[in-house]
């Protein structure tokens, strides 16, 4: 397997084992860093808006439709926000390389179903599919209605990682919390039609469901096409040469670019900029991951750039080598099957 692939598949473990309209949804948000940022913030601030008061308040935000979604589930939004650079390098590694990226989901899938950790249940519905000639790994919610976000330990969840120099991204916090199981899943979310993304996993592209769409946002659109919107960007550099030609007016990283973002830029720039400069350094202090968004600001950063590693995450791997061997210990003396302490780890 190529490096590049090796680079996806750590970039994408932290949401491969989310159904697939939510893995849709992230794909599409990550790639409006800073409106992450804004509706982060938002939902922090109105964690009792919900439901039809939900979709009532999103209909005053300027973000981006996929943005608005992910205020549905506060956790996913959260995560994306503490971890605003893998946010970035995942959106700009979307953008450049869908198909890719969309593979990779699925051989991590296909890893984590041979591993045992991927399976129907009460929470959600696992099949196995034909599409495009080649057989994929669809997850969906076992209810429509109502959503368990997968909370797990990507270094643990595959079983034994093959490549120890690309070692799997994670979140923490507030994702995963140390010491505990490592599959289980979150409350369950009533999402009405803020579930309205799509994977085509033969055509390797997302699409929109247009009728829960149109719903959820209020519109009328009449095709399932999903196309980037470069004015929700918000000045944020596209990391390839390819992005910047098609959303971004092939703009290279630069002196312009460190002024506009400093506030210094031409004047129909500095707004948006300037902003984007502001919620950089407030999330710095308050301790969120935008290293990916400086470095846009600045000197762009190669969109997989130290992702994974470091002595933190050789740490989650010597606690998921643990975690493992408690699970198998537990298993056996349990004679197999159920549940993991925690109410979502599951022993099989």
């Amino acid at each position: 397997m190529s490096e590049a692939s090796l680079k996806l598949e750590q970039l994408v473990a932290p949401i491969a084992l989310y159904p697939d309209a939510l893995v849709a949804q992230i794909l599409m948000a990550s790639t409006y860093p800073l409106e992450i940022v804004q509706a982060a913030r938002w939902s922090k601030a109105n964690p009792d808006v919900k439901e039809k008061a939900l979709e009532d308040a999103m209909q005053k935000q300027p973000w981006d439709p996929s943005v608005k979604s992910l205020t549905a589930f506060p956790q996913v939004l959260a995560m994306l926000n503490e971890k605003l650079d893998m946010t970035q390098r995942l959106g700009d590694a979307f953008l450049g390389q869908q198909k890719d990226v969309m593979a990779a989901v699925q051989r991590l899938r296909a890893k984590a179903h041979a591993a045992g950790n991927l399976s129907s249940g009460k929470e959600q519905k696992v099949t196995t599919e034909q599409e495009g000639g080649t057989t994929v790994i669809k997850i969906e919610p076992a209810n429509p209605q109502v959503v368990y976000v997968p909370v797990y330990n990507p270094v643990v969840v595959y079983g034994p990682w093959p490549y120890p120099a690309y070692p799997p991204y994670y979140y923490y916090p507030p994702a995963y919390p140390p010491g505990g199981v490592f599959f289980s899943f979150s409350v369950g979310i009533i999402v009405g039609s803020a579930m309205w993304g799509g994977c085509h996993w033969g055509g390797g592209n997302v699409y929109i469901n247009h009728n829960n769409y149109n719903n959820f946002n209020r519109t009328d659109i009449k095709t399932g096409d999903w196309q980037h919107r470069p004015e929700h960007r918000k000045g944020v550099e596209y990391r390839d040469q390819g992005s910047r030609e098609k959303f971004g007016g092939g703009q290279r990283p630069g002196v312009d670019t460190r002024d506009s973002y400093r506030g210094r830029g031409d004047a129909g720039r500095d707004t948006a900029r300037g902003d984007a400069d502001r919620m950089m350094r407030e999330d710095r202090a308050g301790g969120s991951g935008d290293r990916g968004l400086d470095r846009a600001g600045g000197r762009q950063a190669d969109a997989f750039d130290g992702v994974g590693r470091g002595g933190q995450t050789r740490d989650y791997s010597s606690r998921g080598a643990s975690s493992r061997a408690s699970a198998a210990g537990h298993a056996r003396a349990g004679g197999g099957g159920g549940r993991a302490g925690g109410g979502g780890g599951r022993g099989r």
